[in-house]
């Protein structure tokens, strides 16, 4: 069996972070059985899909190395979709009601008020070609619902083990609205099946629909004439690092927001890769270790934990040991044309690759820098080495002390602040080397 699977985002807006993941572990899943990914775009809603949305969604998953093997457009397969729901109505399995929206609400009301739940009725059923076509006379459309039968919808899920879902506490499920647009499960299950797609990975959230999705899926195996439904894999959902649902900002960061904010692709690949599992949170560049360690028993399911600043620590990690050869072409494009040694010092210091820039401007002459005070001043200038070699910060400073008396931080911060404007940053044994003695000796003097 080749395994296939799907990501169906939906292009009414951006991709974030939230399916990102799931988009994530199906392309991991298929990467590691030689299978296929399928990229499919649930555009059935035409009046909010866009093509716009649809091109970042696609420049969104290139940009983080997720390949796809097939794409499909739901907005194009509407013929299909009908000669299913004809099949359904055919068989009896999709029934039309009249029901409005006041008429459904009193009547849950009363069926609340009983300590019933709040289950639709079924009262489509009963009625006559004859009160369907009164009810169309008075101007009224039919909805289409898919009649469960009520069972215990049982499977073994690859990552919350053995579930079940009772149909009987579900109200029939409407799959085609009066207007005669498709909601989103009937065309969700018609692709699984006619695409072939052997496993269904995604958030705990669709659980209960699971279970409507797998008697549906049932009805229509004669249609396709298959006797093989697909496996199911259901996520833990996100949360914040608090433990409470993700914020605002950071569950709706788009994958766009995040690359203009500076976040590596790689660092959010081997962020959701590892976030809710067993492995520990790390700056892996490398897709293969992350495919090969995919496994559904490593995700938990208790939430998973989303904290930005996890993210950060691993986007830093990554450019912490980024080589030049990588970092070359991207420092170009920035306009920085600085060699190894520059890059190889500032590196250990960058939380965006971004931040590079302004370590750019530092060894030039744009750095807004602090002045010594006077004793100091006239210390270190009187003490510059004439040229500068590996060993000249050492015994500058060294010279320094020796005239002041001044030690350790108090000898130290203020000299890296004269020269640099930063409290932190790279060695500046190594760094004086880039800013060069001419500079050094201006920024001593103030000028």
């Amino acid at each position: 069996m080749t395994i296939k699977v799907r990501f169906a985002p939906s292009p009414t807006g951006k991709l974030h972070v939230g399916n990102v993941r799931a988009a994530l572990h199906n392309w991991l899943f298929a990467s590691k059985h030689k299978g296929v990914f399928v990229l499919r775009i649930d555009d059935t809603d035409l009046a909010r899909s866009t093509v716009e949305n649809e091109d970042q969604i696609e420049a969104d998953l290139e940009w983080l190395g997720l390949d796809w093997g097939e794409k499909y457009n739901q907005s194009k397969r509407f013929e299909l979709y009908d000669q299913c729901a004809d099949y359904l109505k055919k068989s009896g399995r999709l029934y039309a009601c009249y029901d409005t929206q006041d008429e459904l609400d009193r009547r849950r009301k009363v069926q609340l008020s009983r300590g019933l739940p709040p289950v639709y009725d079924r009262a489509g059923l009963a009625l006559s070609q004859e009160d369907r076509l009164g009810l169309e006379s008075e101007g009224r459309r039919p909805h289409w619902r898919f009649k469960l039968e009520g069972k215990r919808v049982a499977w073994n899920d690859h990552v919350r083990g053995h579930c079940e879902v009772d149909t009987s506490s579900m109200s029939d499920p409407v799959l085609i609205r009066e207007d005669g647009a498709y909601l989103y499960t009937l065309p969700s299950v018609v692709d699984d099946l006619d695409m072939k797609i052997t496993h269904v990975i995604r958030g705990e959230d669709h659980v209960a629909n699971t279970g409507t999705q797998l008697e549906i899926f049932e009805a229509l195996s004669g249609f396709f004439k298959i006797s093989a439904l697909p496996e199911f894999a259901h996520m833990s959902l996100l949360v914040g690092g608090d433990g409470e649902a993700l914020s605002k900002r950071l569950g709706s960061m788009s994958l766009m927001q995040m690359r203009d904010e500076g976040i590596e692709p790689d660092a959010i690949v081997a962020h959701l890769a590892r976030l809710g599992t067993s492995d520990p949170l790390e700056a892996i560049a490398d897709r293969d270790v992350l495919i090969e360690g995919q496994d559904f028993a490593k995700l938990g399911r208790a939430p998973a934990r989303y904290d930005f600043q996890d993210l950060l620590r691993i986007n830093a990690s990554l450019l912490h040991n980024l080589s030049f050869e990588k970092a070359k072409p991207r420092l170009s494009a920035i306009g920085i044309e600085q060699g190894e040694d520059f890059w190889v010092c500032v590196r250990a210091n960058l939380t965006y690759f971004h931040d590079v820039i302004e370590w750019n401007d530092i060894v030039s002459a744009k750095a807004e820098v602090r002045p010594l005070d006077r004793s100091l001043k006239e210390a270190a200038i009187a003490s510059l080495p004439n040229e500068f070699d590996d060993t000249s910060w050492k015994q500058w400073t060294s010279a320094i002390s020796d005239r002041t008396g001044l030690k350790g931080k108090s000898l130290f911060m203020p000299l890296r602040l004269c020269l640099t404007g930063k409290e932190k940053g790279p060695d500046m044994a190594a760094l004086i080397l880039l800013i060069g003695r001419d500079l050094v000796q201006k920024r001593l003097s103030g000028t």
